[in-house]
């Protein structure tokens, strides 16, 4: 596994500076899986390129645990492509062997750590399976002039195709320590989220500290870092973090809290497999404009709530809060609780509503959840946050006047439909309910959204107004309701709006 950098600003042998390697030395590094070794193949005023090479031991990685037990062929742990393609050990190994360099941090030169540099970062075997556009999809946004070119499978035998690897040259002008994290989080994202080691929660702090993100509530001087504002953020992220949905339902929630961002499609529910799915539409006529369709969603449902007169709303699946932070705005409500099956969607909710700390927690995140046993029928803090589920009965969702769930019902398998309905509906049985879901007829004007694809990986259905329209009626009455389905974003005279929504009220 080979990575070679290359600038021509001059004295180029500055380099050495911010690899904190000299150029006049080759140095190796042991690693559990084989042996890192940086040098300089050229070290001149005008030119200098440092390489890392990483060599795996084939018995180091006999031993790994991830190799021997994979399941793609039997001979598995005697051929596969990690000796050779930039893969997650590589990563590993970048992220020890140039830490320094990655962090920014330089005590001879601390002004040219914080300069752009003229880069060419060359990596001849790194697996893509997406292709040659994903590459140029995740690095181009960056400031990154992208060649993708496929290795053949036998460049003697040109009819067999090419393979899913790219030779991938990038050439900007960025910061190394940018330049670096680039790699670290882009690297592991291309080849798929496979990587050799166990991912557990460690690796959202990892993420989020090489994409620039706050830490420990710690942001950096130049702002909330690349990868909050990357188009692919969710894509990315899902990959990074292995497909773990909980670790990256967290980490977007983070991403958002720190970048202050409007929630793309993808973001909206934290798992996209099909990265920039939903986010362009075909048709000028119908295009989404500010307010985002989200905000306009998180407006609607505040707005109905008002047009009931409710006190006091449970936000069922509320994700990281932002309708929470609207709801606790409202004067006239009285009691506001969240509730969501995922710890850390509570917890970013917590630090989106309560300013990142409990008072008087001396910095540190105090997650503001209710217990269980409580008795909360009388208005405590504002807001009561609560761990649980749609699809269990719960004491704790009775006692109030509404109760929404904003674009929750399509992440539940039609076979769990009943449960949520007598949960809510049968049980809590508020006052007014407020539901809302994408409408599926509305997918045509997305780009990159093939036909009968949803809009998000995590989405088991998608309803069309006609099928909406007819569970909505049957709740209604089986549980005594009455209800009123209202459009929520740009109207097509054809497809109708991109969300319905239906008010139930008693």
């Amino acid at each position: 596994m080979l990575l070679t950098i290359t600038t021509t600003a001059q004295p180029a042998t500055d380099l050495g500076h911010l690899l904190h390697k000299h150029p006049d030395k080759a140095q190796s590094f042991e690693q559990s899986f084989g042996t890192a070794h940086v040098f300089y193949p050229e070290a001149t005023d005008e030119r200098c390129t440092a390489a890392l090479l990483l060599e795996v031991d084939p018995r180091a990685l006999l031993r790994s645990r991830t190799s021997v037990s994979t399941p793609d062929f039997a001979l598995a742990q005697y051929v596969n492509d990690r000796p050779y393609a930039s893969s997650s050990l590589f990563t590993v190994a970048l992220g020890r062997v140039l830490r320094s360099a990655i962090r920014g941090t330089s005590e001879r030169r601390p002004e040219l750590a914080r300069t752009p540099l003229p880069l060419v970062l060359h990596l001849p075997a790194v697996p893509c399976r997406p292709g040659p556009e994903r590459a140029r999809a995740l690095f181009e946004p960056l400031g990154w002039t992208v060649e993708a070119v496929p290795v053949p499978l036998d460049p003697g035998l040109p009819g067999w195709g090419d393979s899913h690897y790219l030779s991938l040259t990038l050439t900007g002008t960025l910061r190394l320590s940018e330049a670096l994290s680039h790699l670290y989080v882009l690297l592991p994202a291309m080849e798929g989220g496979h990587k050799h080691y166990w991912v557990d929660s460690t690796e959202i702090d990892k993420l989020l500290r090489a994409g620039g993100a706050p830490v420990d509530g710690v942001v950096g001087e130049d702002g909330p870092g690349w990868l909050a504002g990357h188009p692919e953020r969710a894509w990315i992220s899902r990959r990074f973090l292995a497909r773990r949905e909980r670790y990256v339902r967290t980490a977007l929630a983070r991403l958002e809290e720190a970048g202050d961002l409007e929630p793309g499609p993808d973001d909206e529910d934290a798992t996209a497999e099909a990265p920039g799915a939903a986010t362009v539409p075909r048709d000028p006529a119908v295009e989404e404009r500010e307010p985002s369709l989200a905000d306009q969603r998180a407006g609607a449902v505040t707005a109905a709530l008002g047009a009931e007169r409710a006190t006091s709303v449970i936000d069922l699946g509320c994700g990281g809060g932002r309708l929470l932070e609207r709801l606790v705005r409202d004067r006239s409500l009285e009691r506001v609780t969240g509730v969501d099956v995922h710890l850390g969607s509570l917890e970013a909710a917590h630090r989106r509503l309560c300013g990142g700390c409990h008072p008087g927690g001396g910095g540190r995140h105090r997650p503001l959840l209710a217990d269980a046993h409580e008795d909360r029928s009388a208005p405590g803090a504002r807001p009561e946050l609560l761990l649980g589920s749609v699809v269990y009965r719960d004491r704790r969702f009775r006692g109030h006047d509404a109760a929404v769930l904003m674009e929750v019902v399509e992440h539940l398998d039609p076979s769990r439909l009943p449960a949520m309905e007598q949960v809510v509906f049968g049980d809590a049985a508020p006052r007014v309910v407020v539901v809302t879901t994408p409408n599926a007829e509305y997918n045509r004007h997305y780009e990159g959204l093939a036909e009968g694809e949803f809009r998000h990986a995590d989405h088991r259905f998608e309803w069309t107004r006609a099928e909406f329209a007819a569970w909505t009626d049957r709740v209604a009455a089986a549980h005594g309701y009455a209800v009123r389905r209202l459009p929520v974003g740009p109207e097509h005279p054809e497809t109708g709006a991109p969300t319905q929504m239906g008010v139930f009220t008693k």
